[in-house]
């Protein structure tokens, strides 16, 4: 019953070679990523385990590489992108053998590589970016919207629907519960990676709808008389506020207010009062919450209080571990676990543990290295901007201060690490596009059947 998770891969192939692999990135793989869950899996012997949108990003892959030559242009993040995946793979096969090193090698080309690829190559240089960001923001309008049964009821209704196809898979998932209310989850496996990805969303939709990319009311609903992209703001804002998860509640704090030095008369001179403003209140805020988080769990006094105390003993406990193999790591699933701390609330800590410093370093690289040439040329382009329509520039630098806030008081993992890839892929190729091209949307012929076993597909 496992081998359902086929299905997508199945219709995506059928897709791609009707369409070609533009339009099944589109309409097949991003609606497949969002709603189905990636903690199911096909196990089968000396094969890696599969999720369910895994073979549908490795038919968009092979449909786009008669396409690389035409849309590929290299950048430094090609190499981090690369280089992160090859060491990670080194890492596990050195320390826990060929069979390990084949599947995450599998899943990092899947969750990785082949996202990154293509939103290096679809979302701009095919002119796709409005199209992409409506499917991937009214898929996680979706996700919000069903969400409600689990913030209700405690049980998402993604498991209720798939732990038959897959028994005892699904049941390490469970709800969590804060402040009395259930932490909603969606299909993403934990409330922590859903408020994640539904922050990216909300950041998104944001400047969209700053920019009039909607249309004005939902077709199904003319009587409403709310605007579709108020419904999908409220949507998604309530998305966010059930997963109860307050390092990502932080994270979007973050990202808005690096979008809304866009909004100034002068970004340039909103953007160095923030700075002076970090230094001024931030340097005595951070001695003040390592006070708060230093007294140890045990002299806690809230929860909220021994959970930064956890995350402060995370790295009393674990750096000393995590040098003594610093280039490689000690394995993705071999690495010294202390029985009190076995959960690592820090990404950046937990790649070292897991596969070394030089992994640390490429993926540090592509997030602040992505937040200052993004902030750099949306300053650039900020006189050209209208008041009230922030550049894109600053939308995405502020994701990337979200996603590396979170993920230094969580982990990443499930479809947060694709949406990664495919962000770093986007903005790296959104760098490259002269700063008058920004503002233009460019306009496709809907999609027409390609010859078939022709992977191509021609932009009208």
């Amino acid at each position: 019953m496992e081998s359902i998770v086929l299905i997508p891969g199945l219709i995506a192939l059928v897709y791609c070679l009707r369409y070609g692999a533009r339009e099944t990135f589109i309409n097949v793989y991003i609606p497949v990523l969002l709603i189905l869950p990636e903690f199911y899996r096909w196990t089968m012997p000396g094969i890696p385990k599969v999720t369910f949108s895994q073979p549908v990003i490795l038919v968009v892959f092979l449909g786009l590489l008669p396409q690389i030559k035409k849309y590929w242009r290299w950048s430094w993040t090609d190499f981090c992108m690369i280089g992160m995946v090859c060491t990670m793979s080194v890492s596990e096969y050195t320390n826990a053998g060929y069979k390990e090193a084949q599947n995450l090698t599998f899943d990092l080309l899947a969750w990785y590589l082949f996202p990154y690829i293509a939103g290096k190559i679809i979302i701009e240089p095919m002119g796709m970016r409005i199209r992409v960001l409506k499917r991937i923001i009214i898929c996680l309008f979706f996700v919000s919207i069903t969400s409600v049964y689990e913030f209700r009821f405690a049980m998402t209704p993604y498991r209720m629907l798939l732990d038959r196809f897959f028994p005892w898979q699904g049941h390490v998932w469970v709800t969590t519960f804060r402040w009395g209310f259930a932490r909603v989850a969606g299909p993403y496996g934990h409330a922590i990676l859903a408020g994640c990805i539904l922050v990216i969303a909300f950041r998104l939709h944001r400047w969209m709808e700053w920019h009039g990319h909607w249309e004005p009311y939902f077709k199904s609903l003319p009587w409403l008389h709310i605007s579709k992209a108020r419904i999908i703001t409220y949507g998604l804002a309530a998305g966010v506020f059930m997963t109860m998860v307050r390092g990502p509640w932080i994270a979007l704090f973050l990202a808005t207010i690096v979008t809304a030095i866009g909004n100034r008369r002068n970004p340039r001179k909103a953007g160095l009062i923030l700075v002076a403003l970090l230094l001024v209140i931030g340097v005595p805020v951070g001695f003040a919450a390592y006070n708060y988080a230093a007294v140890g769990r045990a002299a806690a006094k809230t929860v909220a209080q021994e959970s930064a105390a956890y995350r402060k003993e995370l790295i009393d406990k674990y750096v000393d571990i995590a040098i003594q193999r610093s280039w490689l790591g000690w394995g993705r699933n071999t690495w010294p676990k202390n029985l009190s701390m076995p959960s690592i609330d820090n990404y950046y800590l937990l790649l070292a543990l897991m596969h070394g410093t030089i992994v640390v370093f490429f993926f540090v690289m592509m997030i602040f290295g992505l937040v200052i040439l993004l902030i750099r040329r949306a300053l650039k382009e900020s006189h050209n901007a209208v008041r009230g329509k922030p550049s894109l520039a600053f939308t995405l630098a502020g994701l990337f201060v979200a996603i590396g806030f979170s993920v230094g008081t969580v982990y990443m993992g499930m479809q947060l690490i694709p949406i990664f890839a495919m962000l770093v892929g986007w903005s790296s190729a959104y760098l490259k596009l002269p700063m008058e091209a920004d503002s233009k949307v460019l306009v496709f012929a809907r999609p027409t059947m390609a010859a078939k076993f022709n992977f191509q597909r021609t932009v009208a």
